[in-house]
């Protein structure tokens, strides 16, 4: 169909919209990858990599989420404008990341961990 019928039988141009057609055996190795970091995290959650824990965990969790959005969500295939808006939400949350990341390093944990909190706030 080249056109829409108007009420009075004119027609519109439509603009031709072609959606990319990814092929089952890319969503299978996805999907393959995605089983594989869920096998990774289950096994690092179980590993002690001292202050690195938080490090792997959060690089593997975005490694999953990266394929899920860029395959099942067909960020890949989309227009310019639509990966701006991806690019720019993840820069928003590497800034809100590293602000969270940064006050938990300034906690006095030594002091949180040896006494109780009823002890600290006693009057």
């Amino acid at each position: 169909m080249t056109g829409i019928a108007r009420k009075w039988g004119e027609s519109i141009a439509v603009a031709e919209h072609s959606e990319h057609i990814v092929s089952p055996v890319v969503y299978m190795g996805i999907f393959l990858a995605l089983l594989v970091g869920t096998g990774l995290t289950v096994w690092a959650a179980f590993q002690n990599f001292g202050p690195f824990n938080i490090v792997i965990a959060l690089g593997i969790a975005s490694i999953k989420a990266t394929l899920v959005v860029l395959y099942f969500m067909h960020a890949r295939y989309s227009p310019k404008r639509t990966q701006l808006v991806i690019v720019c939400a993840i820069f928003w949350l590497a800034i809100m990341l590293s602000l969270t990341l940064a006050d938990y390093q300034t906690r006095n944990r030594r002091l949180s961990h040896l006494v109780s909190a009823a002890a600290i706030y006693r009057t």
